[in-house]
């Protein structure tokens, strides 16, 4: 490869362009005095084959570098070196020995030993023995979408399923061909149909490095990894190890191709993003691009500027409320869902996105008002994690009617009620109605409520029924990482047990717990693996385990085929029964409560909770809910009917498989009956029929 002439090019769009005359480079940095352009042939190549000095006369518009190099075309590799003022105490973290990565990169192509070190502290890696560095790729926008368009599923439909590209079908179990990967999640389309799943929700897929951390298992000795993928490196680029590597940036394509494919089957895709912090960590972190390429201007720094202000609690966080690093990420929010074709974003601390350029929570931010108004994102799905590490917790009050949130309190009322908890059954009934206390008073509706029990974050399903405590001592900090408020119990042992009675009640309560959400107004959503029994053995934090803790054994999957069943009937149940995911609040005459006396429930001291929802949509009929976490059976009574109506049992969480979710013209009627005993820890639904 000769090398190639170039002119001054053009500043803007920013990021790599291709066209007629060759490829455009345009670079954002204020401070910087020089920029040089690096091209490479060879992934494995240390050193460049060309390199080009951008001088401000001809290659600086504004704070933008340009150049267009003529003749190169898709497949090139590049970085940059980026000179300026070396002064930590103004915030100024330039250093022109090192390669940088291109912030506006649609693709990397990295060492598999990819190693961080070779970028911190202040012998940069060209300095350093050569070894290969991760490159930056020109990709092309073209791909036959075969007409693909996004699905817009109302919200009130939605089925959200969150998931990690990698674990999903790594494990040996799984019988994925392409293991590990986008196309391997095309293998499991028809499992996600069969259980009634629409919308995947992907844990990071943002370039990112998972070899980033040293540490060790300490019982092992194996090395810990980024497994979650929550240290972002390219925000446009999407993770190459998810990719076969069968050619360079082949990732991008076969990331188009699962979403088409996904597409195809009905499923809606919505991307985990990561705006709040950079893998660059502290000031002890990596050099990768935002911080030499103008760290004042990209990060939230303290008073002394040398040090970063930490609301991520992953060591730096972005100032995402400055000018330019707003339009960076709506830059990157637009390329996903114009180029990737991606349905929506569930935003990562989200909270973070509403501090302003001194880490302030402001009543508007500017960017999610951008965000939500942009004419591009106007149709996207927006779901915030509403809080952060800084103390910020918007739950119920995150700004932007557009925006939904993962709802925290829903999980934590649900859990509580459930483990049997005093004064949980107004929570409850306040979670099962919506949220209203939450969403109602600012304009938003069921809708804006994510309703999880279970997420990443946290114990599994099977484990919140197995553990009463954390035990994370295997990713190396000594059990003081995740959270210690896990609501969790293990009703006797300690995890694991072969007792017959304790699993018989775990499962019950697995199957109370994923009925109480799917029978809950707002959108509900699973972790994967949760409906077959996946655990993480106690571990409620395992961002570091790329191994048999985190990946999805589907061995379970025939082990639990009577949970599965039961998760598969309640989604069946769900999208039968609309009345369940109305996209309004109930009103106070579509629903009576009452207690096991029939009188109005004392919400302070109640363990069981009867709800009788009377109206329908379309002629559907009625519903009655009894909840029942008490340690005794109790008998409710049956709330009156119209002449010629009958209440039949249609979900019973203490019956066995087969008989614990049926449909409605398959479920026994109740014929004469005035009460129905409701055993301890279950809950039972009952559907109005015709005599």
């Amino acid at each position: 490869m000769s090398t190639f002439s170039y002119s001054a090019g053009l500043p803007v769009p920013l990021g790599v362009h291709l066209h007629k005359d060759g490829v455009n480079f345009a670079l954002f940095s204020r401070h910087a005095t020089r920029v040089t352009l690096l091209l490479f042939r060879e992934p494995a190549d240390t050193e460049p084959f060309q390199t080009i000095e951008l001088d401000a006369h001809h290659h600086r518009t504004g704070d933008i570098w340009h150049v267009c190099v003529e003749g190169a075309s898709r497949g090139l590799l590049y970085g940059f070196r980026v000179d300026g003022p070396f002064d930590p105490y103004r915030g100024h973290r330039f250093c022109g020995d090192y390669v940088l990565l291109d912030p506006y990169a649609t693709a990397l192509v990295s060492p598999e030993d990819w190693d961080f070190s070779a970028y911190c502290g202040t012998v940069p890696a060209s300095r350093q023995p050569r070894k290969p560095l991760a490159k930056c790729l020109v990709t092309a926008n073209g791909f036959d979408w075969e007409g693909d368009r996004p699905l817009r599923r109302h919200w009130s439909e939605l089925v959200i399923y969150e998931t990690h590209v990698r674990g999903m079908t790594i494990h040996p179990s799984s019988g994925a061909g392409s293991a590990g990967t986008y196309l391997g999640i095309i293998e499991k389309i028809p499992y996600l149909k069969e259980l009634g799943i629409n919308t995947l929700e992907l844990m990071p897929l943002q370039a990112f490095n998972p070899r980033e951390t040293t540490a060790q298992n300490p019982f092992t000795g194996q090395p810990l990894a980024n497994y979650w993928g929550y240290n972002t490196v390219a925000f446009f680029a999407p993770h190459e190890g998810y990719g076969s590597r069968r050619y360079p940036g082949c990732q991008v394509d076969e990331f188009r191709t699962m979403v088409k494919a996904l597409h195809k089957a009905g499923i809606e895709v919505l991307l985990d993003v990561v705006f709040n912090h950079t893998a660059e960590g502290d000031e002890t972190g990596p050099t990768l691009n935002f911080r030499g390429m103008d760290n004042s201007i990209y990060y939230l720094l303290e008073e002394d500027k040398s040090k970063y202000k930490n609301y991520s609690g992953c060591g730096n966080t972005l100032n995402c409320n400055h000018p330019v690093v707003r339009n960076y990420i709506l830059d990157c929010l637009r390329y996903w869902v114009v180029e990737m074709h991606v349905d929506g974003f569930r935003f990562d601390l989200a909270s973070i996105l509403g501090r302003d350029r001194s880490g302030h929570l402001v009543s508007n931010p500017p960017l999610l008002e951008q965000i939500a108004e942009d004419p591009i994102l106007r149709q996207v799905k927006l779901i915030a994690e509403a809080w952060d590490a800084g103390g910020a917790y918007l739950v119920g009050r995150f700004p932007g009617e557009r925006w939904s949130e993962w709802n925290g309190q829903f999980r934590d009322d649900v859990r509580l009620f459930w483990r049997g908890d005093r004064g949980m059954a107004g929570a409850l009934a306040t979670r099962l109605c919506g949220s209203a206390d939450l969403y109602d008073h600012s304009g938003k509706a069921p809708v804006n409520s994510i309703n999880f029990v279970t997420c990443h974050d946290g114990f599994t399903l099977e484990d919140l029924v197995s553990y009463q405590h954390k035990h994370n001592l295997a990713n190396g900090e000594e059990n003081r990482d995740g959270s210690n408020d896990n609501h969790g119990a293990n009703y006797g042992i300690e995890g694991a047990t072969d007792s017959p009675d304790i699993l018989r009640l775990r499962l019950r309560q697995k199957k109370n717990l994923i009925a109480t959400l799917l029978l809950s107004r707002g959108v509900p959503m699973l972790l994967g693996g949760d409906e077959f029994g996946r655990t993480q053995q106690g571990n409620n934090n395992a961002y570091c385990q790329d191994n048999e803790i985190s990946w999805f054994d589907w061995t379970l999957l025939d082990r639990n085929q009577e949970f599965y069943a039961f998760v598969r009937g309640m989604l069946a149940f769900r999208k039968r029964h609309r009345v369940l995911s109305w996209e309004q609040f109930y009103r106070s005459e579509d629903v009576t409560w009452f207690n096991c006396d029939g009188q109005m429930p004392d919400w302070s001291n109640e363990f069981s909770l009867g709800c009788h929802i009377h109206v329908g949509r379309d002629g559907e009929p009625g519903l009655c809910l009894l909840f029942n976490a008490s340690q005794r059976t109790v008998d409710f009574p049956l709330p009156a009917l119209g002449y010629g109506q009958v209440w039949s049992k249609t979900i019973d969480t203490t019956a066995d498989q087969g008989q614990d979710v049926l449909l409605d013209e398959h479920a026994p009627k109740l014929l004469g009956q005035l009460s129905l005993p409701v055993r301890d820890r279950s809950l039972v639904v009952l559907v109005v029929r015709q005599h």
